[in-house]
């Protein structure tokens, strides 16, 4: 648990005293954070069950959150099953990140008219109201912390010293968006984020966290706070002091978790991809791939983006916009005399070793959290363990 030092003078604050302290909430109580959220002018984004699946929606109460509703992932496979205890965060992730929100996937960055004076530039204004996440995995945490980086969210420096862009819009959403963390209680067949540090306990980014407690006829929320606007909102809420069971409760229902994992990553991945750039693997894992990009789309801290430019017939209007793109398309590598990753082998080994191994060198950390999104929304179930794992295995006997 974060602990804060004392206020002026060494003394203990009551604000100081909240931060520290663990709660506990009821059913009730999570309906009333989400009111007391919406009260401070946040929308609430959290999970709801949609077309079969878990997304991240706008949420008013918590009934509208997926009561009693379990996930079954594996390779290429995904489904919801309707469970009995009513609990609302039994299923681990779904096909969405919470990059959509903060790095939206279709975003018109200007528009620009003409008149007598020549084409005028408007910039596009953010008039989103800032969101509160309800419901963020460690493994998610671990994302947005990473897609920091990427967009500059880091005080303007890079892991090793250097100047970084810092993406505007991005940045503002990214400092007024509240994070409320869940620990998670159990693991998919596809989760590996044990392995990867990023899981299944939020250890750091968060504002508030929650660990759910369904049986024996209780329902409840063990919440730990993370900063002071986390331990503001908790003041508002009826709550109770966590008791030395209630933690041992909490820390039980992470411990299933990190034991469920599904896929575990290879030890010493990045030198492993860096030493194996010729290796046999790509071209035998091109024959699966159909290169659809559902794996670089679902993950959450893919940033490759397009930008289109768009005019009107009258040629009066014009138009900006930033797109979601992909390493997997022909048309990202185009450059005059056609793609220059046309052959699927390179365009795999181009996203798993970036992935894996040159975001280290980019960022100062792998580019992975273990989601395993990755896994299951890939058509034929290409498993980014299993090819690390092949190639390790391989190694010295090609």
């Amino acid at each position: 648990m974060v602990a804060v030092l004392g206020g002026m003078g060494g003394k203990m604050t009551s604000s100081d005293k909240l931060f520290q302290e663990q709660a506990v909430i009821d059913r009730d109580g999570l309906t009333s954070l989400i009111a007391a959220l919406r009260q401070e002018g946040y929308q609430v984004i959290g999970p709801k069950v949609v077309d079969g699946a878990i997304t991240y929606e706008p949420v008013e109460d918590g009934d509208q959150l997926p009561v009693g509703w379990v996930d079954e992932q594996e390779g290429g496979s995904y489904r919801l099953l309707h469970g009995t205890d009513g609990a609302l965060f039994a299923h681990t992730v779904g096909p969405q990140s919470w990059k959509r929100y903060l790095f939206p996937p279709n975003q018109r960055l200007w528009h620009s008219k003409s008149g007598e004076a020549g084409f005028t530039i408007v910039p596009e204004p953010d008039t989103t109201a800032p969101y509160a996440f309800l419901g963020v995995r460690a493994c998610e945490l671990k994302a947005i912390a990473l897609q920091d980086k990427v967009f500059g969210v880091n005080g303007g420096k890079s892991h090793n010293g250097g100047k970084v862009y810092t993406d505007a819009g991005y940045a503002a959403r990214r400092k007024a968006a509240f994070l409320i963390a869940v620990n998670c209680g159990r693991a998919n067949k596809t989760c590996f984020c044990a392995s990867m540090g990023a899981g299944p306990k939020a250890t750091a980014g968060f504002d508030l966290a929650l660990t759910e407690l369904v049986g024996a006829g209780r329902h409840d929320f063990v919440v730990e706070v993370g900063s002071e606007r986390g331990a503001s909102i908790l003041a508002a809420l009826s709550r109770r002091p966590a008791t030395p069971e209630d933690r041992i409760a909490a820390d039980a229902a992470v411990a299933r978790a990190a034991a469920g994992m599904g896929r575990e990553m290879v030890a010493d991945v990045e030198p492993l991809l860096k030493r194996n750039f010729e290796h046999k693997r790509w071209e035998e894992v091109a024959t699966r791939c159909l290169g659809c990009a559902n794996c670089t789309l679902v993950c959450p801290t893919c940033f490759c983006s397009t930008v289109e430019d768009t005019t009107d017939l009258s040629g009066s209007h014009a138009e900006r916009w930033r797109r979601w793109d992909s390493c997997f398309t022909l048309d990202f590598t185009f450059i005059h005399g056609g793609s220059i990753r046309r052959e699927g082998s390179s365009r795999y080994r181009q996203w798993i070793t970036h992935k894996l191994a040159h975001w280290h060198d980019q960022f100062g950390d792998s580019g992975c959290t273990g989601c395993g999104r990755c896994i299951t929304w890939c058509p034929v179930g290409i498993d980014i363990t299993e090819e690390a794992r092949a190639i390790r295995d391989s190694e010295g006997t090609l």
